[in-house]
């Protein structure tokens, strides 16, 4: 039976294991950027979409794959993204050779499309990555029965995505941290500010995150130094996160609200891989989360 999403919040070793685990996630984006970037936010959503209509190609849908044509009337029917958007994301992603076209018929909107090895590599290392973090709540074996399981990436990530498109509460929030992950097609964001932090005091209103360079931030994750500072504020003004003296020259802190509907998000989606995993592989034997 996968994890109920309560338990996985209320898990006191969450908060190091998702650090742990972003700080997997950083090095592979600074060792791939584009790559990379399909799991960042609204690309996040977009790249499982086109990964899922790959992987169901000769399996529930013999006629499919993934086609421009398939891909937009996907993010359409999900509510992902608009056409123009999904549009832009796609001839991004062909430009770059994240995903390129395959040989043979089709011309168009109606040309098979496959991801390149660098792209795969790189969601085959964020599914282990989150198979691992549940391993790690539990004492279970996901990661070991991924890693040997014949076509395992292909199996479970459709169920990922299934998931995901269906859970509102990875979407569609009205919450300060959900405002501000938004701040960039890349992410990681949230996880660069979280890097920062110890132990957290229960009750206390704010957490120290450590001296953060908005300028190291900025050129770390690619972003307009600009565009991220106007993020921290209206993250600030909503009362997320701030400095302890000089904007942007001191110690840093986050609220503890605005941790907890980070890790909140983070325990959406570990239960949606566990879900996944065993309608996939079926239950690891890992039901109950160990303290």
């Amino acid at each position: 039976m996968a994890l109920p999403v309560e338990e996985i919040a209320a898990h006191p070793a969450l908060l190091g294991l998702v650090q742990e685990q972003s700080r997997v996630l950083f090095a592979v984006y600074e060792a791939d950027p584009r790559a990379s970037s399909v799991f960042g936010n609204q690309r996040y959503l977009m790249g499982h979409a086109a990964f899922a209509l790959y992987f169901r190609r000769g399996r529930a849908d013999p006629l499919g794959g993934l086609t421009a044509a398939r891909f937009l009337d996907e993010i359409a029917k999900h509510g992902i993204a608009s056409r123009n958007t999904g549009d832009a994301f796609l001839k991004e992603m062909l430009k770059y050779g994240i995903v390129q076209y395959m040989p043979g018929a089709g011309d168009g909107r109606t040309r098979p499309i496959e991801p390149a090895p660098s792209a795969i590599g790189a969601l085959h290392t964020w599914v282990a990555a989150q198979l691992s973090t549940l391993d790690r709540l539990d004492g279970a074996s996901r990661g070991e029965t991924f890693a040997t399981a014949p076509d395992a990436l292909g199996t479970i990530q459709p169920l990922i995505a299934d998931g995901l498109f269906s859970s509102g509460a990875t979407r569609d929030q009205e919450t300060a941290y959900a405002n501000f992950i938004w701040v960039n097609s890349r992410g990681f964001v949230m996880d660069w500010l979280t890097s920062g932090i110890g132990t957290v005091t229960p009750g206390a209103a704010r957490i120290p995150a450590g001296h953060v360079s908005i300028a190291d931030m900025a050129s770390a994750l690619r972003l307009s130094q600009t565009h991220l500072a106007r993020r921290l504020r209206e993250a600030e003004e909503a009362g997320g996160i701030g400095w302890e003296g000089a904007r942007g020259r001191s110690a840093m802190w986050v609220s503890q609200d605005f941790l907890r509907e980070y890790l909140q998000v983070q325990a959406v989606k570990f239960a949606i891989v566990d879900t996944a995993f065993d309608l996939a592989f079926g239950p690891c034997g890992g039901s109950h989360l160990r303290s």
